[in-house]
């Protein structure tokens, strides 16, 4: 892959100057290389990748916690199963049920008829996972996930019936899709970004970890320092904060280059 180097706004008085690091994949490049480098597609035809803080569960160390197995009583009778993208059939009725769902949670029109019709027809979408509710004899929730064979899977766009919030049935969906993708061999499944206290919904389960940059990290302390770093008046880059290399890596600047420089070669 080739990497791009976007330049955002800077903060001269400080000497910050930050860059925003995008993928591009070349021939031979599998999706799953780039997924676990820290990269996440930036468009819907996985021509373009952005480095970004996100959560991904290394699946060989998962195992169901007293939460999981709570979570997943509470929908105890709704089934799931994998479809292909090839083998769904996108009917009038799962697009209105997609865009209602859209509307409600993001915002009206956010995602545009259009948009989702795009969405639906794009390479980012390999697999979908469908929940059923046999009670009702109806769908109740649909996943829009990229698969790269076995080694990852890629939990992108939920879309569920509201009406099952009393039963927590989002967070079902999530969990029985981390245990279905453990249960199969998969290495990894990747769950999207974390920059928000909301987001940390993702780091419950066991084999959790989460991308900063230059490591993948399992210590969710760290995470939340992040996260409150945020909210914050920054003035240094991550790496040059000394409260942070030497709380989360015993280490000063040198030493966190020495541990996870990536060395390049001319």
């Amino acid at each position: 892959m080739k990497l791009i180097f976007s330049e955002f706004k800077s903060d001269y008085a400080h000497y910050v100057f930050p860059y925003a690091i995008w993928a591009i994949p070349e021939v031979g490049d599998r999706p799953a290389d780039i997924f676990g480098r820290g990269f996440l597609p930036s468009t819907h035809n996985l021509s373009r990748y952005y480095m970004c803080r996100q959560v991904r569960v290394r699946l060989n160390q998962f195992t169901r916690s007293s939460e999981n197995r709570r979570i997943m009583r509470k929908c105890e009778g709704i089934e799931y199963k994998l479809v292909p993208r090839n083998e769904f059939e996108f009917t009038d009725e799962r697009r209105e049920f997609f865009k209602h769902y859209a509307d409600i949670k993001f915002g009206k029109d956010v995602m545009s008829l259009n948009r989702l019709d795009s969405l639906m027809n794009s390479q980012i979408i390999s697999h979908l996972m469908v929940y059923h509710d046999p009670a009702c004899q109806t769908d109740v929730g649909y996943i829009t996930m990229f698969l790269d064979d076995s080694q990852m899977a890629y939990y992108y766009y939920a879309f569920y019936d509201l009406n099952y919030y009393e039963r927590n049935l989002g967070m079902f969906m999530m969990t029985s899709a981390v245990d279905y993708f453990a249960e199969h061999g998969y290495n990894f499944i990747y769950l999207g970004t974390c920059y928000s206290k909301n987001a940390l919904y993702k780091t419950q389960f066991a084999g959790f970890e989460f991308s900063n940059g230059f490591r993948w990290s399992n210590n969710q302390k760290e995470l939340k320092y992040l996260i409150k770093r945020d909210q914050e008046i920054m003035t240094q880059h991550l790496v040059e904060t000394p409260d942070f290399v030497e709380k989360f890596y015993d280490a000063d600047m040198d030493g966190l280059v020495n541990q996870f420089g990536v060395r390049i070669v001319t």
